[in-house]
């Protein structure tokens, strides 16, 4: 079946854009769990902090910009484990560039 390249573009386009429209569900006990070296009190910890991440993504995410949050969730998803503060940074680093004077 051939697909006009005008339609693939849209039609991309539209995946990424419904894939943005909320907080992306990430696996973060496995990247917790590789990070701490299996010491409970620190997977325990990484968890509360990715639980903490998570709820400022809710709060934040539809007043963050829709191209930020397709292109840091594809960014924090690519590459194996995933983590909630890892988008939360690229996310916040991304409105920040946004504010810099365009000089």
């Amino acid at each position: 079946m051939f697909v006009p390249p005008l339609t693939a573009l849209f039609l991309g386009t539209q995946m990424i854009v419904t894939v943005a429209d909320e907080v992306p569900k990430l696996h973060i006990a496995a990247t917790c769990r590789a990070e701490s070296a299996n010491v409970q009190s620190n997977t325990q910890a990484c968890l509360r902090d990715e639980q903490s991440a998570h709820d400022q993504l809710l709060q934040q995410w539809t007043t963050l910009a829709s191209s930020d949050r397709a292109d840091c969730s594809q960014t924090t998803e690519s590459g194996g484990s995933s983590s909630y503060i890892e988008l939360l940074t690229c996310l916040q680093l991304a409105r920040d560039a946004r504010r810099l004077p365009r000089n």
